[in-house]
């Protein structure tokens, strides 16, 4: 990325070819886990990288390389919010596709959920704990994240599958 930060759209555009290449062979884990760490330096390069690797068919984010994890531990607190934020909006979404009976749109969104729980359980236990917490308050009508769920417009039912998918990253814990 050279100097520069990237927007999203370019952040977007580098990590789709870069998953390309990391899914046919081309880089190792250890150099795409590099060239992600520029983009994890921004927010909109970290939003763009998530954005690509929870919702595209690569199986990078199901095999999550130790070298792409160190990575995204380091970025810190940007990856856990934006990861935190990405469990409730793929956890909502998922139940307002199954209401609307779309099943192959349901599907992408607990693709995106899953992913997001088996990256949570990857990084800093405690940060995640904290982050998560105030997220559960925010299910529960207090604090920051009462913005953030009515911004989209989140119902009772959808928060409270929220708060389900928050429980759910402390089982099945190594």
């Amino acid at each position: 990325m050279n100097q520069k930060k990237p927007t999203f759209k370019e952040a977007l555009n580098a990590s789709l070819l870069w998953c390309n290449a990391w899914d046919a062979g081309e880089i190792s884990d250890e150099v795409f886990a590099d060239r992600v760490s520029e983009l994890l330096e921004t927010k909109d390069g970290t939003r763009g990288f998530l954005a690509v690797s929870l919702s595209s068919e690569s199986p990078l984010m199901d095999r999550l390389p130790e070298s792409l994890v160190f990575q995204l531990r380091a970025a810190g607190e940007i990856v856990i919010d934006l990861t935190v934020r990405n469990l409730a909006m793929s956890t909502a979404m998922s139940l307002h596709h199954q209401r609307e009976k779309s099943l192959q749109q349901k599907a992408g969104s607990e693709q995106v959920r899953r992913r997001c729980l088996d990256l949570l359980r990857c990084l800093e236990p405690n940060k995640v704990k904290r982050r998560l917490e105030k997220l559960l308050n925010g299910t529960k009508g207090e604090g920051a994240d009462v913005e953030f769920l009515e911004k989209w417009g989140y119902d009772n039912e959808q928060k409270q599958s929220i708060a389900s998918s928050i429980y759910e990253v402390a089982e099945n814990q190594n």
